[in-house]
């Protein structure tokens, strides 16, 4: 990966934030922000480099498929969708109202890029294990990638799908953990349950897995594209920071679910902005 490669992730990832910021506060609305800010390189690497998809064709029988299991973090997936113009700014910018296809977790719209709908934690997985068993059945050369939350590891059924994908030999498969190390109520994960995220964890289910800073963008490259094993599915851990990019919100829970006031929308945007010059 080039250094122009890494200028070309980290625009997108600036761009995707701006958008984030934009839409939470004009959707007059609380959102997620947080947990969508805190998975921002891991997507904007994958939508930008990795993942095998059509712009102008969002239902392509070839494309890569893309769960977000962490459903509360449709903010970092419409912004991503947004920037690389799979998704319109008008259709963007109803985020949150009335009518709209978009709207605090994702409903399965192919149209728009959303292949999942996606609420209560732990079931993207499960589906993620069916769309690549397929995939293999058919004898299909696309990829299917899986975002999940470290807090959402908790979900015993997310374990009972990681047995069964290392069971049916799944190197079709992609593992994201977002590991933010907070949940909702202003918990931090590893005060709760602390082992779901843990990289000996998922090796002793049979994943290649791999621990990374999820926000060094040459680290979320190489992760995505290195193979080791052959019939293995691969599990990344990405280390992030929640509310990434907006120092008032970086660590700070409170910013899992709120609502930006014209003061705080202010300040984001000036920050924001610091990082343009």
């Amino acid at each position: 990966m080039t250094n122009v490669d890494i200028k070309k992730i980290e625009e997108i990832s600036h761009a995707m934030r701006r958008k984030i910021i934009d839409v939470s506060f004009s959707c007059g609305a609380s959102a997620h922000i947080g947990g969508g800010l805190s998975m921002v390189d891991l997507l904007a690497t994958l939508y930008g480099s990795i993942l095998n998809f059509k712009v102008t064709d969002p239902r392509w029988v070839k494309r890569d498929r893309f769960i977000l299991s962490k459903g509360h973090g449709i903010l970092g997936l419409i912004s991503a969708l947004r920037v690389t113009g799979v998704i319109s700014e008008e259709v963007f910018n109803t985020f949150q109202s009335n009518e709209s296809h978009l709207i605090a977790h994702p409903i399965m719209n192919l149209d728009l890029g959303i292949e999942s709908s996606n609420g209560s934690l732990g079931h993207g997985l499960s589906l993620g294990i069916g769309l690549a068993i397929a995939a293999k059945k058919l004898s299909k050369s696309h990829h299917i990638f899986v975002l999940l939350g470290d807090g959402e590891c908790n979900e015993g059924s997310i374990w009972e799908s990681v047995m069964a994908a290392s069971q049916f030999k799944l190197d079709n498969l992609t593992v994201i953990i977002d590991k933010n190390g907070y949940q909702n109520e202003a918990k931090k994960s590893k005060n709760i349950i602390s082992r779901g995220s843990n990289k000996s964890n998922w090796e002793s289910f049979g994943w290649e897995t791999y621990n990374i800073d999820g926000h060094d963008i040459k680290e979320i490259y190489d992760a995505y594209t290195i193979k080791r094993f052959d019939f293995k599915p691969k599990a990344i851990i990405a280390k992030t920071v929640k509310g990434k990019g907006i120092s008032f919100m970086e660590n700070n829970n409170d910013w899992h679910h709120n609502r930006l006031t014209q003061v705080k929308y202010d300040l984001a945007i000036k920050e924001l902005n610091c990082k343009d010059s």
